[in-house]
């Protein structure tokens, strides 16, 4: 039995106090640059789900630097590429944005299956280099939360 995601996720925007954005480069769509972002397993939270995100996609521990619900979400419609990961019928995703503050721009430990490049930008850079609406749009918030 193929196990379907669940049509809820996190976008954490992973940032410094002055402003610098962590984005990664997704391995199934070069080009594509983005924030941390996964599906929630069944019976986690929000925050866990965030938490373990962080973990698989930067190996950063987000239990050891200020992780901040934003109070946020979109739904979205799922890109036709993806859908074939939910189950049938599942068309959109709803996604709940957190943020994660790190002292400095520090190098994450990409999973290779997930992402191939990384790159620290100024806020605005970043907002303008991501692939996704919503992603771009956490981003344009940032100003506002530091």
């Amino acid at each position: 039995m193929i196990a379907h995601k669940i049509p809820v996720s996190v976008l954490v925007v992973i940032h410094t106090a002055d402003g610098q954005v962590l984005l990664m480069e997704r391995a199934d769509a070069p080009g594509f640059w983005q924030s941390v972002t996964g599906s929630q397993d069944a019976g986690e939270t929000l925050v866990q789900t965030a938490i373990r995100e962080v973990a698989e996609e930067t190996g950063f521990d987000a239990a050891r630097h200020p992780l901040t619900d934003w109070q946020s979400e979109t739904r979205y419609e799922i890109y036709e590429r993806w859908r074939h990961r939910y189950a049938p019928g599942v068309t959109h995703n709803t996604e709940h944005v957190f943020g994660l503050q790190l002292p400095a721009p520090l190098a994450p430990t990409l999973a290779p299956r997930e992402h191939t490049a990384w790159q620290w930008l100024p806020w605005a850079q970043a907002a303008d280099a991501c692939f996704s609406p919503s992603n771009a749009a956490a981003i344009r918030t940032l100003p506002t939360r530091l």
